[in-house]
C-alpha cells in the first residue's frame, strides 16, 4: 500500500442514453449488433495474460434466435482451473506489493473504455447473447458496469483512510488493508453483465487474484469484459477466465490450499452446496475462506387499499416483467388489495396486451426471449399446470413459442391460495402471481408476505397512508434486503442502493458498497510506539 494518500475522481452515477430514434448512439447500436450477427466470435479463455484455445468448442445462439450461431467459446477442464490458480498465485505478490492508487487507475480507466469505445460492443453482446432490450442492456451492461468500477474506486479510497482516531503521545497507531491469502474465486450469472464484471473486478480492486468462471449463456459478454480489462491495463495473472464445468473446476478450487474466498451470484442450491463443501474442506485451507453470495429470491410486491392505481399497476408491470423477470429482484408475487383490484386489473390486462414480445433488434419489443431452452420448458411447464387448475385464473398471456427462439408471454395467475407453489418458488421468469385480499386481513397478510418463501431479496409496499407504510416497513424488515415504497422493486442504483438479500437470498454484503470490498481484504493493525518502555516496573511496585 502507498505511504500516500491520493484523492480519487468523485465517483457520479453513469449518464442512462435513451436510443430514440434518430440519436446517434441508437445508430452506432445499430452497427454494433449487425457487426456482430456478421461474424462468429472465436472466444479463447485468458489463464496468465495467454489466451487458451482448447479446440473444444461449444456454440452460442441468441435465445431469441436459437437458428443463428454468433459465435464459439473453447471449453476447459479441470487442467486449465489449476493452470489458472497457478498463474494467478504467481502474479499475486506484485499486485498485492502495487500501490493502491495505481490498481485504482486501472479500474477507473476500464469505466471510461466501458462508457466510451466499448459501449456499443458491451450492449450489442449482452442483448445478443443475454436477449435483453435496448433499454435493460443500456442500464446493465455500459451504465451498472462503469458504475462499480468508478464507486468501487471511490469506496476502496475511504476504506483505506480509515485510520484509528487516537494515537496517545508516544503512539502510532494505524491500520493496513492486506488482501486475503489466496486467490478468490468469482462464479457469475447470466442476467446481468455488470455482476459478472464487478464480481472479478471487486475482489482484484483490493489487490487480490481471481479464477473467474462465468455462466455459459454469459461468455459472449465475458469475453468483451475481458477485452477492457485487458486494454486498462490488468497485469498477466490477476484475472483469469475459464469455461469450465461447475463441478470440474469446484473439484479444483475447493480442495486447493490457497483458496481464499469465493464471490458469487446465482442459484441458492448451488451456493448452499459450495458452502457445504468449503465446511467440509475447512481443515485443508490456509485461513477461513470468505464466502460472499447473492442467490434466489421470491420478491414481492403488496399494494395497499391507500395506493394510486397507476402507481401500483406501473410498478407490478415494470417489477415483473423487465428483462423477462430474469432479475434476481423481479417481482414474482403481488398481494393486492380487494377494493382496488378491479381498477389494477384493467390497468395491468391493457398494458400487457400493449407489450409486444420478440428479438431483441426490433427496438419496440419490450419482452424478449427467455435465457435457454431448459428455463422455456420449466416455465411453460408451469404455466399449462395454471391453465389446467380450476382453482386459479390467468388473465394475461399463457402462450409461449420455442420454435424461433424462447418466447413466453408475460403471464399473470390469479389464486385465492396465498401459499400456491407459484406464489412460494423460484421460477425465473415473465410469470407473476397475484392473490387478493380483504382489505381489513391487511396485518395477516404482512405476516404471510414475511413467512411465505425462504428468500428475502426485494420487496415493495404501494401505498399513500403513511401509518400503513410505518407498519408494513417495520413488518416486513427482515422479508428484503432492498425494500421499496411506492417503487417497483428492482432497478438498485450502485451508489444510492447498494444490493443484497438475507435468508436464503444470500450474504447480503451488499454489492456496490464499501460493505462487499470489506470482505476482500484483512485488516492488520500497526502500534509503533515511539517512545518504548525501559523498566518493566509500573508505578504500583513503588513502596510506601
Amino acid at each position: 500500500m502507498s505511504t500516500g494518500f491520493f484523492k480519487v475522481p468523485q465517483a457520479i452515477n453513469e449518464t442512462v442514453l435513451n436510443y430514440a430514434p434518430g440519436s446517434n448512439e441508437r445508430k452506432l447500436l445499430k452497427e454494433a449488433i449487425a457487426q456482430a450477427y456478421s461474424e462468429q466470435a472465436d472466444i479463447p479463455m485468458y489463464i496468465g495474460g495467454k489466451e487458451i484455445r482448447t479446440g473444444a468448442k461449444k456454440e452460442i445462439r441468441p435465445p431469441h434466435n436459437h437458428r443463428q450461431v454468433i459465435g464459439h467459446y473453447h471449453e476447459g477442464d479441470k487442467t486449465h482451473v489449476e493452470q489458472a490458480i497457478r498463474a494467478a498465485l504467481e502474479a499475486k505478490s506484485a499486485w498485492a506489493d502495487l500501490a493502491w492508487e495505481q490498481r485504482a487507475a486501472i479500474f477507473l480507466k476500464a469505466a471510461e473504455l466501458a462508457s466510451g469505445p466499448y459501449r456499443y460492443k458491451l450492449n450489442a453482446a449482452t442483448m445478443l447473447a443475454q436477449s435483453k432490450n435496448v433499454y435493460q442492456a443500456e442500464i446493465d451492461a455500459a451504465c451498472e458496469l462503469v458504475d462499480f468500477l468508478r464507486f468501487n474506486v471511490q469506496y476502496l479510497a475511504e476504506i483505506y483512510a480509515q485510520q484509528p482516531p487516537v494515537s496517545p503521545k508516544g503512539v502510532w497507531n494505524r491500520v493496513e488493508q492486506r488482501p486475503l491469502e489466496g486467490f478468490v474465486f468469482a462464479l457469475t450469472p447470466f442476467n446481468f453483465t455488470a455482476i459478472a464484471a464487478n464480481l472479478p473486478a471487486s475482489a482484484a480492486l483490493m489487490g487480490n487474484v481471481v479464477v473467474w468462471k462465468p455462466a455459459d449463456a454469459q461468455i459472449y459478454s465475458a469475453n468483451v469484459i475481458m477485452d477492457i480489462f485487458r486494454e486498462a491495463g490488468i497485469p498477466d495473472g490477476v484475472i483469469n477466465l475459464v469455461y469450465v464445468d461447475g463441478p470440474e473446476a469446484g473439484e479444483i478450487i475447493f480442495n486447493h490450499r490457497d483458496f481464499a474466498g469465493i464471490h458469487f451470484t446465482g442459484s441458492t442450491k448451488v451456493f448452499q452446496e459450495i458452502w457445504k463443501t468449503i465446511g467440509t474442506n475447512i481443515h485443508k485451507y490456509k485461513s477461513y475462506p470468505r464466502i460472499v453470495g447473492e442467490t434466489g429470491g421470491k420478491d414481492f410486491i403488496l399494494v395497499h387499499g391507500s395506493a394510486d392505481v397507476q402507481v401500483a399497476a406501473t410498478a407490478i408491470v415494470r417489477g415483473a416483467f423487465e428483462y423477462q423477470g430474469q432479475k434476481c429482484s423481479a417481482a414474482s408475487r403481488v398481494y393486492i388489495a380487494e377494493s382496488l383490484w378491479p381498477q389494477i386489473k384493467e390497468q395491468m390486462v391493457n398494458d400487457l396486451a400493449s407489450i409486444k414480445v420478440g428479438p431483441v433488434e426490433d427496438f419496440s419489443n419490450f419482452v424478449n426471449a427467455v435465457i435457454n431452452e431448459q428455463s422455456f420448458d420449466k416455465l411453460s411447464k408451469a404455466i399449462d399446470v395454471a391453465k389446467n387448475d380450476s382453482s386459479l385464473e390467468v388473465i394475461a398471456g399463457g402462450k409461449y413459442d420455442k420454435s424461433k427462439g424462447y418466447f413466453i408471454e408475460p403471464t399473470v395467475i390469479v389464486t385465492k391460495d396465498p401459499y400456491y407453489i407459484t406464489m412460494c418458488e423460484e421460477l425465473f421468469g415473465p410469470v407473476l402471481t397475484v392473490h387478493v385480499y380483504k382489505d381489513d386481513e391487511f396485518d395477516g397478510i404482512l405476516r404471510i408476505v414475511d413467512n411465505t418463501s425462504v428468500y428475502a431479496l426485494t420487496g415493495a409496499v404501494i401505498a399513500q397512508d403513511r401509518y400503513i407504510i410505518e407498519k408494513a416497513t417495520k413488518a416486513l424488515r427482515n422479508s428484503a434486503g432492498n425494500f421499496y415504497i411506492n417503487d417497483k422493486c428492482t432497478g438498485a442504483v450502485v451508489g444510492q442502493q447498494p444490493f443484497g438479500g438475507a435468508r436464503g437470498s444470500g450474504t447480503n454484503d451488499k454489492a456496490g458498497s464499501m460493505i462487499n470490498l470489506l470482505r476482500w481484504v484483512s485488516p492488520r493493525t500497526i502500534k509503533e510506539t515511539l517512545d518504548p518502555a525501559r523498566d518493566y516496573r509500573y508505578p504500583f511496585h513503588s513502596e510506601e
